[in-house]
């Protein structure tokens, strides 16, 4: 191949590259900011992107910056999702960037609104946690431009600190107990027990689907009956062990067929649980009137819900006593500061999901909602390690079963990026793994 020839070909090449709708996209944006930006004197978006790091126990955390026209200021929210986190990367950096580029920062409803509809099918749980990540990010920056934490601009304390519940579990009664005995003395009052993942010793007993090849070795087992026959037992043991003062919860966690969660729920009534978590799945919501009928057990439901077609019926039949849903999954704050005035008005009290796979942003983001939301109920604990710490400082910490925030502006949790790039995305994928019953069919969470 001549120099010409070689050379007309790397034009061609070029020109197909600047035609992409790619780089189109991310001209077009470009051109929307400095366009906005010129003489307007508003605090605008001039970049949207997302951080991956995997700092603790190998959970895929996606975190969002906003980048504004203001040198210096930018918002941090939380978008993680797990099993997910490459695909919602994917969302922020190919639509959610182009679409904020140039938009004004503070008007953070009126983004919310259009982001939300801006892919026409919404409600599910890639874009919205891609949509939480931008909504925490411009809280973030609202307060930051305030002066003031976030929940002073939810209107102030309604408690000095969030008390939280922290998880018990043990492959057996005797390690149970001294697991709730661990945590009591650590100042805890709220505690959730379980036997085995979620609640079953026959997790990781073996199915005979096994031995006829059915599934892979890496899946787990469930036995519903033994579940069902061990969790009232397990509620007696650590009444009789450790008594009245302790407030229980446990988590079903949707593996049971609904009809066996009811009669659960009814058989656990006597040792008076402070919550029981997720009887029924998503699908099968409208088994709550059944349930509300037959016991007085106060329930707790919405950690895989995403929509408010999901919750709205259930919160205003007061079919459920906690809502329970993922901040990050509903979208962010905007929708969930909503939530918790819808439950007010039915006396539905909060339990936000705040496990491992919530990044410190995502915690402080429940915390702050806690701390100024009247109907508040419980918290889920969070220990952060030494190397999350390290990526997140100013992250919420922990201290006599209360989680406390960090005062200052914005959600006051911070990214070293530089830290971040130490603890790179496993390279397993994320996938949750099926749990089995004994003929190998698969139990939903």
């Amino acid at each position: 191949m001549n120099r010409r020839t070689l050379l007309q070909q790397l034009a061609v090449g070029a020109a197909a590259l600047a035609s992409s709708p790619f780089a189109q996209r991310t001209a077009a944006a470009e051109a929307v900011a400095a366009k906005a930006n010129q003489g307007s004197g508003r605090l605008r978006i001039t970049r949207v992107r997302p951080i991956l790091t995997a700092p603790q126990s190998g959970v895929r955390l996606v975190v969002v910056k906003v980048e504004t026209s203001e040198p210096g200021l930018y918002g941090l929210g939380c978008a993680t999702f797990n099993q997910r986190a490459v695909v919602v990367k994917t969302a922020v950096e190919e639509f959610l960037d182009p679409f904020c580029r140039g938009r004004d920062a503070d008007n953070i409803e009126d983004l919310w609104q259009a982001a939300y509809t801006s892919s026409y099918w919404r409600n599910g749980p890639v874009l919205n946690n891609a949509l939480s990540g931008l909504d925490q990010a411009l809280w973030d920056i609202k307060g930051k431009r305030a002066g003031m934490p976030v929940y002073q601009l939810l209107g102030g304390k309604a408690r000095f600190a969030v008390p939280c519940y922290s998880h018990a579990g043990g492959r057996d009664i005797p390690q149970l107990l001294d697991s709730v005995q661990k945590i009591q003395a650590e100042g805890y009052r709220h505690i959730r027990i379980q036997l085995g993942g979620y609640g079953s010793p026959q997790l990781a007993g073996k199915g005979d689907y096994e031995e006829a090849g059915f599934g892979i070795p890496a899946e787990g087992h469930m036995d519903p009956a033994a579940y069902c026959r061990a969790v009232p037992k397990m509620f007696a043991a650590v009444r009789e062990k450790l008594g009245e003062e302790l407030l229980l919860l446990h988590d079903i966690h949707e593996r049971i067929a609904p009809i066996d969660a009811i009669r659960l729920c009814k058989d656990v009534e006597p040792y008076r649980p402070f919550f029981i978590e997720d009887p029924f799945s998503p699908e099968d919501v409208g088994w709550f009137k059944i349930l509300r009928s037959q016991t007085s057990v106060p329930i707790a439901m919405g950690e895989l819900f995403n929509s408010p077609h999901e919750w709205t019926g259930i919160i205003t039949e007061r079919l459920i006593d906690f809502i329970r849903v993922h901040i990050s999954q509903i979208g962010g704050l905007t929708p969930a500061r909503k939530l918790a005035a819808l439950a007010e008005a039915f006396n539905v009290r909060s339990a936000w999901h705040g496990p491992l796979d919530v990044s410190p942003v995502g915690h402080a983001a429940n915390a702050h909602l806690d701390l100024a939301i009247w109907n508040f109920g419980i918290q889920e604990a969070v220990r952060f390690s030494d190397a999350m710490r390290e990526v997140f400082p100013g992250a919420p910490t922990m201290k006599n079963g209360y989680m406390h925030v960090n005062e200052a502006p914005g959600w006051g949790v911070d990214l070293d990026e530089t830290a971040a790039k130490k603890f790179p995305l496993p390279d397993r994928p994320g996938y949750w793994e099926p749990v089995r019953r004994r003929d190998g069919t698969a139990v939903r969470p």
